[in-house]
This record gives structure tokens, C-alpha cells and sequence, in this order.
């Protein structure tokens, strides 16, 4: 079955308090997108990846991928106003049928056994959307202040995001609503059962400053094991 992977590269560095857009920003001598980059081409030989960048961006892009073990299987196309925009224009470089993983660029630490885990659990069920349960309290705001939530049942949804392509482009079809805060929420729209399968913990955002740290510590980790 085909495979693709839609990679969303549209991130800036505001928060990260670098002029520098973070999928750019160094890990352990490369950029944080080549990690991510890497892993799906490392998770199957068939693996096709489609990298979406703001216009002005596609030339560093470019040289990243032209560091990577395969640039032949990666194609760039140009991001949208939105993530939901973004990810319509990567999905319209699909020509056939088969699994999409829709993966944000900055979540440079996931691994091959994560790709894997939701491609199975798509071709059994339809979709899979990695998520891992919270360690910490939660409580969510009320009118007369907060009250905790039973965490048990919450989980923090991570990606990448996983479908068939026909469901996918279909979901995308839709109008843009500001309620589609990732797939899943697009796909569920359509009135499609979402199925959870197990993250990881070290699959994070590459967001903070803190976070470059962190990514480099797991990293270095890996290699050692």
C-alpha cells in the first residue's frame, strides 16, 4: 500500500525568541527537520514524504533535504494561511490511494516504531492518532472558578495523524472552521469514528528553548542504547 507523509514545516520562532523558524534550529548539529525527516524515510523504503513550507522558506528546504539519505522521495509544496490550508496543499500532491501520516516538523523525536504502530492500527481500523495520558492535575475553568477533571480520561494528542488518503482528502473538502485545530478534528467532522493509539512521551513540540535541551539529551540517549 502507498505511503505518504505530509510534513508541516509552518512554525515560527516567536516563542522559541528566535528570528530563526524552529524546524530550522539546530539538534545536535542538524536542523530539527532533518530529524523528523529522516525518521519516516528510515520507517519505510516506499515512504514518500511531501514537506510543506512557506514560500519564503522552500530554498532552506531545499538544502536540508539535499542532506538527507533520500532526497528522491521528498517533494516540497508551498503552506497555506492555516494548518488546515497547509495540509489541503500537501494532500493535493497525493495522486493514489493509500496511508497518509500528516506529522508536524517539530516533533523531531518520534520513531520508526511509532510510524509503524499507526500505520497498522490505519489499515485495521481507518485512522490512528497517537496520544499519550497527562501526569499531571488538570482542572478546567468554570464560571465559579475551576474543578478537576478525572485525567484518566483525558489524553494530549500528538502526531503524526493517520488515514486512509481517500478519507483524508475528503475531509479536507470542507469548508475551513476554526474548530479544526488538527485531522482528527477535520475528519471527525465527516462523522468518522477517531481510533487513539498508544504515543510517546518523547515525541514532543519543539517549542521553548527548553525544549531544544530536551530534544538533544533523548537524542544523545538513543544513540547510546
Amino acid at each position: 500500500m502507498n505511503k505518504y507523509a505530509v510534513i508541516v514545516a509552518g512554525g515560527s520562532g516567536v516563542r522559541m525568541g528566535s528570528t530563526l523558524p524552529k524546524q530550522f534550529l539546530p539538534v545536535c548539529g542538524k536542523p530539527v527537520l532533518w530529524h523528523s525527516l529522516e525518521t519516516f524515510l528510515a520507517a519505510a523504503p516506499d515512504m514518500r514524504i511531501i514537506l510543506v513550507l512557506p514560500k519564503d522558506h522552500i530554498p532552506t528546504g531545499q538544502e536540508i533535504i539535499g542532506t538527507t539519505s533520500d532526497p528522491a522521495r521528498i517533494t516540497i509544496t508551498t503552506g497555506g494561511e492555516t494548518r488546515f490550508h497547509s495540509v489541503k496543499n500537501g494532500l493535493a500532491a497525493i495522486q493514489a490511494p493509500g496511508v497518509v501520516f500528516v506529522h508536524d516538523a517539530v516533533r523531531c523525536l518520534l520513531s520508526t516504531g511509532l510510524i509503524h504502530r499507526c500505520y497498522e492500527s490505519t489499515v485495521e481500523k481507518g485512522n490512528a492518532i497517537p496520544a499519550i495520558q497527562p501526569v499531571d492535575t488538570l482542572r478546567i475553568e468554570t464560571p465559579d472558578g475551576s474543578q478537576v477533571i478525572d485525567r484518566t480520561k483525558v489524553r494530549i494528542i500528538q502526531t503524526p495523524q493517520t488515514f486512509f488518503s481517500d478519507i483524508l482528502q475528503k475531509a479536507f473538502e470542507q469548508p475551513y472552521d476554526v474548530a479544526f485545530t488538527d485531522e482528527a478534528s477535520v475528519v471527525e467532522k465527516l462523522g468518522v469514528a477517531i481510533h487513539l493509539v498508544e504515543g510517546e512521551a518523547t515525541n514532543i513540540k519543539i517549542t521553548r528553548p527548553l525544549d531544544i535541551l530536551l530534544a538533544e539529551k533523548i537524542l544523545k540517549e538513543n544513540l547510546r542504547a
